[in-house]
């Protein structure tokens, strides 16, 4: 019984299978090089299935007139042995699967026989040329065949799959060969990715580097992860936000910045969050906060109409037609929550024990240090950020809630700050910059204030960034949009785990 066949308890099953396999290894180990690096491949599978996939054009006929070889590697998927003659499915790093022929007198002698003995899942070179099956599928016409890798373990059987949402994000490198789907979704975070890089290069931006390692933690609130230099015997935290240093580009006199970065929040984990992940972070020197919105519509305009199946602008995501090609909407903070809340007033938006009190009515924790400003905060994220289905640009935010940016010329209560609201997440959040030095100062000892209260997100005090601003910054605005929170929306993913390649799991061990 053929190992495709089979049909038993799986855990039985795999380690027979896996015990049969390492005989064959050790097998050819003894014939000679068990692991060759000598095959070279001329095209990819996706390649020759867009050249030659017509089957009007490529008929046999047009194919055998061809008469070129080619040499192409992939895993084998599927199987037929039948006597002299096989059919053998395999999958390239083109993602795409392409059929072979193979035919023991087109062989050299002993190949046919040895193929014999190969499993679901080794990965092989083969050189041919083209055919067309009497059922009309493209295929290779083996005249060479090699063993270039030999898989101990068996791929999950063919008609379950790899199902099991855990065991996917653990052995991605599984994941990746059984589900088409996954892979196109990470070909299209690359695309999303790429297509933002020359966004920003288009628009005269210099994409720069700045360190993942920090002495201070600093450009948003948030719990750090500790290390430590062991030749310096100092303490640094990985950081949780760019932007104090592309900042100090902007005082540099490089005024306009932008980077795609790895950050790391020691924070829980869920759908929506993962300890590592990737933002694009950008600074605009002589822009404020209504430039950035232009801006970020623009790039989303774009980005969205330019992926294949979205040209008008419309995504679908988890049962919800998202439009990105017209004007976003807009709303402020306040706006929002006296529209939600009945027994709230515009009058009452200053109240903290208005709103304490609304909070307590709804069940909301809140702690007895917080001013109005958080406890409007608590509000709007509670009942109203995650009905927000279509883009929303929500405005001005508290100033208690945003220790980095310019206060509103109108009202100083309020920083000029949006944040994009797409499918009820945050997907943006841009703001004019301060660029105060005195200002800045105040609002940094008032996080440490937070600190020593217990705020363990609280910010650090950063002399250096202050020392930066006394040079002097010139008027700007900066934004970051969350990269893996985007492409879970351009790809309908549920959750931030299926956007990442590794994302976090506790070690097999603790489980």
């Amino acid at each position: 019984m053929t190992e495709e066949n089979q049909n038993q308890t799986p855990e039985v099953d795999e380690n027979r299978l896996i015990a049969e396999r390492r005989e064959k290894l050790h097998a050819l180990r003894e014939q000679g090089e068990a692991y060759p690096n000598d095959f070279r491949v001329t095209i990819e599978a996706a390649d020759l299935l867009e050249r030659f996939g017509d089957a009007e054009r490529w008929d046999q006929a047009a194919l055998e007139q061809h008469d070129e070889s080619y040499s192409l590697a992939g895993r084998i998927l599927s199987r037929r042995i039948m006597g002299k003659a096989s059919f053998v499915h395999i999958q390239d790093g083109s993602g795409a699967r392409i059929q072979l022929y193979l035919r023991r007198d087109d062989l050299p002698e002993g190949v046919y026989q040895a193929f014999k003995q190969w499993d679901i899942g080794d990965i092989v070179g083969v050189t041919g040329r083209l055919m067309r099956t009497r059922t009309g599928e493209l295929s290779v016409h083996a005249s060479e065949l090699a063993l270039l890798t030999k898989s101990l373990r068996p791929l999950p059987e063919k008609w379950h799959g790899l199902s099991d949402q855990e065991t996917r994000y653990r052995q991605r490198y599984v994941d990746l060969i059984v589900n088409p789907e996954v892979r196109d979704t990470f070909v299209r975070r690359t695309l999303v990715i790429r297509a933002i890089r020359h966004f920003f290069d288009d628009h005269g931006f210099l994409e720069v580097e700045t360190p993942m390692m920090h002495h201070i933690p600093g450009g948003a609130t948030a719990r750090p992860f500790v290390t430590h230099h062991n030749a310096l015997d100092l303490d640094l935290y990985l950081r949780v936000a760019p932007e104090l240093h592309l900042k100090r580009l902007l005082v540099g006199g490089l005024e306009k910045v932008y980077e795609i970065n790895r950050n790391f929040r020691n924070e829980g984990v869920s759908t929506r969050h993962n300890p590592e992940f990737t933002m694009l972070e950008f600074y605009w020197a002589h822009a404020d906060y209504n430039d950035l919105i232009a801006l970020t519509q623009e790039l989303l305009n774009g980005l969205v109409t330019a992926l294949p199946g979205m040209a008008d602008g419309r995504v679908e995501y988890q049962g919800e037609t998202i439009d990105f090609s017209g004007e976003f909407d807009r709303i402020t903070v306040a706006e929002a929550v006296v529209a939600h809340y009945d027994e709230l007033s515009a009058a009452d938006i200053k109240s903290a024990d208005k709103l304490r009190s609304v909070c307590e009515a709804n069940d909301f924790h809140v702690e007895e240090a917080w001013g109005w400003g958080r406890l409007l905060m608590e509000l709007f994220e509670h009942r109203i950020e995650h009905t927000l289905v279509q883009p929303t640009f929500v405005t001005q935010y508290p100033i208690e809630v945003s220790p980095l940016s310019r206060r509103n010329d109108d009202d100083p209560d309020f920083a000029d700050r949006f944040e994009l609201i797409v499918a009820g997440r945050e997907i943006a959040n841009g703001f004019s910059e301060l660029n105060d030095p005195e200002d800045q100062a105040e609002r940094f000892q008032a996080q440490v204030e937070a600190r020593d209260a217990g705020d363990a997100e609280a910010m650090h005090f950063d002399h250096d960034y202050i020392r930066a601003l006394e040079y002097g910054m010139p008027p700007a605005a900066g934004e970051g949009i969350g990269i893996d929170r985007l492409v879970m929306l351009l790809t309908d993913s549920p959750s931030i785990r299926d956007v990442l390649l590794f994302p976090y799991l506790r070690p097999e061990s603790d489980l």
